[in-house]
């Protein structure tokens, strides 16, 4: 709280407006102090944690992180309160906001405990992904519909990208817009509010959802865009499980309507400039940002007008069975992509994750990793984002390269991206 805390007992706090936070779960994954939780229906800001740090703020999809309200010190919202909250209270007027010194909590602050040996460095992932996008990415809308403005789009295509039959199905959805304006770029992402009502009676908040398709829609010239969504029947922990959202939008019938906020996102963009390189890292639905770039790129080499650099993609699933889109992959040429597939639960051979593909990889990734047109696209499980990233930082350090000077230009730049769920 001492990052915060002002003078004269009076706190800055750090709250999450809940009218526009979607719940995507990015601020609790991204704070480095675990000062945010949630429940049901919020998530919120412990005041006695959260240290001021706004490593939270940048990767916010929405915007609803970056807010904060003036109040004495000793009457910080508590857990509870921000729970409750459906809409963030007023600032409260500067007459409420005179501490006296017998009501101000002091600042205590407790010497370090010397140590008998120098700390190890926590090495965090998440310290290396840019918040800003590439300079030449496209200017990206963002924010232009809410919860209360929510737009309707029409589905007009939902089909199983993963092998017909297979239990655990991944669809590619389309959704036209009709004539209302929804302007996208690759990377950036929607909300889709499910129809309905939770347990405690009150509506559907919106899930998150990646765009699978261009910025000129999955069917050219015509207001549409593609999503990715893999049917939720169990949880991490294996039991059975029916997730709201996904589950509503894969036995969706071609002609229904959805509501759908946004779009989000203003970083994690591909680069416009001629021969940029990029490198794409996925597991299961995080390919579909993957696919609008590649779909894009491929749009590009089609026109004659774009001359692009390399392209490589590694993408990581359990089987064969589960990799969404693992025909149209196999039909893009040689030349214009170069793709690695692994596979973690392939009956009688070991497991490979998209990290090891990384490191077979070394050399090739190594000259691209000089290059200063060379942006990386990380999109998947949280569990996977760590070994990825060390991933490349032995690549570097194994061709002679700094990985604390070359991470550190990646990030600046916009060119190390990592969105993981």
């Amino acid at each position: 709280m001492a990052a915060v805390l002002e003078e004269n007992g009076i706190l800055n706090q750090h709250l999450i407006d809940p009218e526009i936070c979607i719940r995507c779960n990015t601020c609790e994954a991204t704070c480095p102090v675990n000062a945010i939780t949630h429940d049901d229906n919020n998530y919120v800001v412990r005041a006695d944690v959260c240290n001021g740090c706004m490593a939270c703020i940048s990767p916010c999809p929405t915007g609803s992180i970056d807010n904060w309200r003036k109040v004495l010190a000793t009457q910080a919202y508590s857990i509870e309160e921000q729970l409750g909250w459906e809409v963030l209270p007023a600032p409260l007027p500067e007459e409420q906001l005179v501490a006296t010194p017998s009501v101000a909590a002091p600042v205590v602050i407790t010497p370090p405990v010397p140590a008998t040996a120098p700390a190890e460095a926590v090495f965090r992932s998440a310290d290396w992904g840019a918040s800003v996008p590439p300079w030449s990415a496209a200017r990206a809308f963002t924010n232009l519909y809410g919860p209360k403005n929510a737009v309707t789009a029409t589905v007009v295509g939902n089909y199983n990208c993963t092998e017909a039959g297979f239990e655990s199905e991944t669809h590619h959805i389309v959704l036209d817009f009709g004539s209302m304006p929804f302007p996208v770029l690759e990377g950036q992402s929607i909300g889709v509010i499910p129809p309905g009502s939770d347990a405690l009676g009150k509506p559907h908040v919106a899930r998150q959802y990646s765009i699978a398709s261009p910025r000129n829609g999955e069917r050219p010239g015509y207001n549409n865009l593609a999503l990715t969504v893999k049917r939720v029947t169990q949880d991490h922990q294996g039991n059975a499980v029916r997730g709201i959202a996904s589950n509503y939008l894969c036995d969706a019938k071609v002609g229904d309507t959805v509501r759908v906020i946004g779009p989000f996102g203003h970083s994690f963009l591909m680069p416009n400039h001629p021969r940029s390189n990029i490198v794409m890292v996925c597991t299961g639905t995080g390919s579909a940002p993957m696919r609008a770039m590649t779909e894009w790129r491929r749009r590009l080499r089609a026109s004659g007008k774009f001359e692009g650099g390399k392209l490589m993609l590694f993408f990581g699933a359990r089987s064969q069975q589960e990799l969404p889109y693992f025909g149209p992959l196999q039909s893009l040429p040689k030349d214009f992509i170069d793709i690695h597939l692994a596979y973690s639960r392939t009956p009688g051979a070991p497991k490979r994750y998209v990290q090891d593909l990384l490191h077979e990889r070394a050399a090739d990734l190594a000259a691209l990793l000089r290059d200063g047109s060379t942006h990386i696209y990380v999109c998947g499980l949280k569990s996977m984002e760590e070994g990825v990233v060390l991933a490349l930082r032995d690549v570097a350090e194994g061709a002679g390269l700094s990985w604390e000077t070359l991470g550190a230009t990646l990030k600046r730049e916009g060119r190390l991206h990592l969105e993981t769920y």
